[in-house]
């Protein structure tokens, strides 16, 4: 992990490319905000208003579905994952303008993802307080997913096009191939979780495996596509045209597929990998086109602030919210004097803490990095 200091700014330093243009997009970084505060948020609170009978539908939105299907919660990941693809045109052209090369960016994209696997074990051994090594949260699916959108992103697009298709269709017959005792989209035994289990010697509940990079790279590579039609010389109105074909291309993919393939998240289906990223272009459309061509701008310094320090909010949470929690709740009463949204300001009020952390660290212009 890295410290660097460095202007508290809201502009990227994008290198300039031939045919691609320097701007950085706020909103870019408020998006990156606004994921990792709910990441951060563990649902608000709301968890805990499941059984509430005013509260229950709207505590059902910052929960992962059972098994099929998808709401709100469920895009949380797939948002992560599109964002971490769509930073890496910007970064890597940044690079390439200091006078790295492509050996240089290879070495580089593998020694970050290595990074990434040490760090994600060093906090789950922390959470949960005994080694025991599991590639399936996020930060582990993101070490395969960059390195294997570095590599694809080097090909002509329809090659990389191809890939993706690819890629979804290989998981998808892994699933067929290898089904558990309920078909080829069993919640037990299915393909990902016998591998994992031959790996690490335990079953996993949910019933996410580590295989599940092979689609989700999917999620990382589409990011790029964005990243590098954000860079690309074409008018705002060009941009958010491509985003919303994208996304109606994902939304009805989706819903072609989704008779012979079931919307499973824990199972990275190719239906599910679609319908989330419709709804993660979406949201980038609704950032995009409130700050960057409406130039509503102002409100976005709370997300700023902990888009800056990802991994550092990202780590915060997996290691001390539950201390937190707690040492907030000496002071706050768990705010059982409210009544029933009382989980909810107690989130909110630990969220805030973090989030001013992550501020201090900004005013100070420490950002952590892998």
């Amino acid at each position: 992990m890295q410290v660097t200091q460095k202007p508290a700014t809201t502009q990227l330093a994008t290198p300039p490319v031939p045919g691609q243009e320097t701007r950085r997009y706020l909103a870019l970084d408020a998006y990156r905000g606004f994921i990792m505060l709910l990441l951060a948020s563990e649902g608000l609170g709301f968890s805990e208003l499941r059984n509430d009978p005013t509260w229950s539908r709207v505590a059902s939105w910052f929960q992962h579905v059972p098994w099929q299907g998808g709401v709100f919660w469920d895009m949380i990941q797939p948002a992560f994952m599109f964002m971490v693809g769509v930073a890496m045109p910007f970064a890597l052209a940044k690079r390439t303008e200091q006078g790295a090369t492509s050996r240089d960016n290879l070495h580089h994209v593998l020694a970050r993802s290595m990074r990434l696997i040490v760090m994600s074990q060093v906090l789950i051994w922390i959470g949960a307080g005994q080694i025991k090594p599991q590639l399936i949260n996020v930060l582990s699916q993101i070490a395969f997913t960059y390195f294997l959108s570095y590599l694809i992103m080097q090909w002509k697009w329809r090659w990389q096009a191809v890939a993706a298709v690819g890629l979804l269709a290989l998981w998808t017959a892994l699933l067929v191939m290898f089904p558990g005792p309920d078909g080829p989209f069993s919640k037990t035994n299915h393909v990902g979780l016998v591998v994992d289990r031959w790996m690490f010697h335990y079953d996993y509940d949910p019933a996410y495996s580590t295989l599940n990079f092979i689609a989700s790279t999917v999620w990382t590579l589409a990011g790029v596509w964005a990243g590098l039609l954000l860079m690309a010389r074409k008018t705002d109105r060009e941009k958010l045209k491509l985003l919303a074909a994208g996304m109606i291309f994902s939304f009805a993919a989706s819903l072609g597929l989704r008779p012979w393939i079931p919307m499973i998240k824990q199972l990275c289906t190719a239906s599910f990998m679609l319908y989330s990223l419709g709804w993660v272009l979406f949201m980038l459309i609704g950032f995009y086109l409130v700050i960057e061509v409406l130039s509503y701008r102002k409100w976005t310094f709370l997300l700023v602030v902990v888009g800056a320090n990802s991994i550092f909010i990202y780590s915060l949470s997996m290691v001390l919210s539950g201390w937190l929690d707690r040492a907030v709740g000496v002071f706050t009463f768990h705010y059982k004097w409210i009544g029933t949204l009382a989980p909810v300001a107690q989130s909110c009020t630990v969220l805030a803490v973090m989030w001013y952390a992550c501020y201090w660290l900004y005013q100070r212009k420490i950002f952590l990095k892998l």
